[in-house]
């Protein structure tokens, strides 16, 4: 089969595309055949060893070395990166009771990682863990692949109880993966929704749903700021601004502020049950940026480390 291969850490042009062994599905595990991935923030800093957030020394060195020990020392441990994934079950081990072959499935692998290939097993286990589910109906593999990074991340880090009905919710970096999904989930949820982001993504954050949108690029833009109940950083620590400083001084008493790189991705369960509700009800809709097929991997990854697309760039396989 064909796969994208990462054989070090560096620039987009580590990613090799190579022929390798199609998996064999054990007889706890299900053979998707993958018909779309996306490029996430997470798979750029896989390949390019880059530590999220600013940390300053020694974190910044302890950190390293745990992402070293939990991703590979010199070149990641699964050369087959990329986390999410839209496509068929092509076959399903013995053991195997909840999918069956046809079944249009999607996911997000977490730690096995794997999606930039033609073909990936996922256990029973992992699809217990909230890995695996039959995709909506009413979205293509694309949509499926774009809208299921974000939308499990938004899931994380905004809970219901920070975006209830009539509180005042602030997304900084509203136009990217998890910002596009976190400003339509507090929408949805009842909250008066502040939308930052850059001038040219104005008119995408109203039609999202966004009440108010404020233009970082903008000298006034930190006057145009208010007391808010939530405040999500949905860019993180690597990008910064007077106004995202003046951001967290913009909480009422008892308000939160999250921060995307404030803890570690655990996918629970309920996640994309939960998105499942969503995208068939409608509330949440997948925003595609650019769209490459396998063999442009590289140019995929130059793109998105750019730092300027607008909700999800996907990988048709």
């Amino acid at each position: 089969m064909k796969a994208i291969i990462c054989q070090k850490y560096g620039p987009p042009e580590v990613l090799k595309l190579n022929e390798v062994e199609k998996p064999i599905p054990k007889n706890n595990e299900v053979l998707i055949k993958i018909h779309a991935t996306a490029v996430t923030a997470s798979d750029c800093v896989i390949r390019g060893f880059k530590m999220p957030g600013n940390p300053s020394f020694p974190k910044k060195q302890i950190m390293e070395l745990m992402m070293r020990l939990f991703i590979g020392v010199s070149k990641p441990r699964n050369p087959i990166i990329g986390l999410v994934f839209s496509g068929v079950v092509e076959s399903v081990g013995k053991d195997i009771k909840q999918f069956k072959k046809g079944d249009q499935v999607y996911g997000f692998t977490g730690n096995s990682r794997g999606t930039y290939a033609e073909y990936k097993c996922v256990s029973a286990k992992e699809a217990a863990q909230g890995e695996l589910m039959l995709k909506p109906n009413n979205i293509s593999h694309k949509e499926a692949a774009a809208v299921v990074y974000g939308g499990v991340l938004t899931m994380h880090f905004m809970k219901d109880r920070d975006t209830q009905n009539g509180q005042k919710v602030l997304i900084y970096g509203a136009s990217g993966a998890i910002g596009t999904n976190a400003v339509q989930l507090a929408k949805h949820f009842g909250a008066e929704v502040t939308a930052i982001c850059s001038s040219s993504n104005i008119e995408l954050a109203k039609s999202l749903g966004a009440d108010k949108v404020i233009d970082y690029t903008k000298e006034e833009s930190i006057n145009q700021l208010e007391r808010y109940d939530f405040i999500l950083d949905a860019v993180g620590e690597n990008k910064s601004s007077k106004l995202k400083i003046q951001c967290k001084k913009a909480l009422r008493q008892n308000g939160k502020y999250v921060s995307v790189d404030d803890r570690l991705l655990k996918i629970h369960p309920s996640y994309l049950v939960k998105l499942n509700e969503l995208i068939e009800a409608e509330h949440v809709k997948a925003i595609i940026d650019r769209d490459y097929p396998l063999e442009e991997i590289v140019e995929a990854h130059k793109y998105v480390d750019k730092g300027h697309k607008k909700g999800n760039v996907v990988i048709t396989v």
